[in-house]
């Protein structure tokens, strides 16, 4: 769904990029339209500040139970879901994920030499951690669901 065709749905004027009208219809961008989207009933969101050093893999394989928001504000994002290829999201770019049973590879800093920060929303099942680390043993029987590496 567009940007325009979403907010006009809802009656906002927000993220119309329109040039026109009060100042309020044009103070909002869109950033991210993410749909569709399963929030676990009775889940809890936190937001966090994340600051990878220069290189830094970042978290290793893990999994949310919600789905999870981000934006890069500084540096580069190496960014891996199941079954998608590895991409790398700069700063300002957006990135999201469904949480679930999906397994998050990367989202280390892809920049060597600089560091990179992003902010990150996510929201958790009821009595679930935030975050879950994947053990070597279901990876390797995940294997199969992991999109083609990159070659070098």
């Amino acid at each position: 769904m567009s940007e325009n065709s979403q907010h006009a749905h809802h009656g906002h004027g927000h993220g119309t990029g329109g040039e026109d009208g009060p100042s309020w219809t044009r103070a909002a961008k869109m950033l991210q339209d993410a749909s569709p989207i399963t929030i676990p009933e009775g889940a809890s969101a936190m937001t966090i500040h994340v600051q990878w050093e220069p290189g830094d893999p970042g978290t290793p394989p893990h999994r949310h139970s919600g789905p999870a928001f981000g934006y890069v504000i500084k540096g580069a994002v190496r960014f891996e879901l199941e079954g998608e290829p590895e991409r790398v999201i700069e700063a300002g770019g957006t990135f999201w994920e469904p949480g679930g049973d999906a397994i998050h590879y990367q989202d280390g800093n892809a920049l060597a030499d600089e560091p990179t920060e992003f902010i990150v929303t996510m929201m958790c099942a009821p009595g679930k951690p935030m975050l879950e680390l994947v053990d070597e043993e279901e990876l390797k029987e995940r294997a199969h669901l992991r999109a083609p590496r990159p070659t070098a």
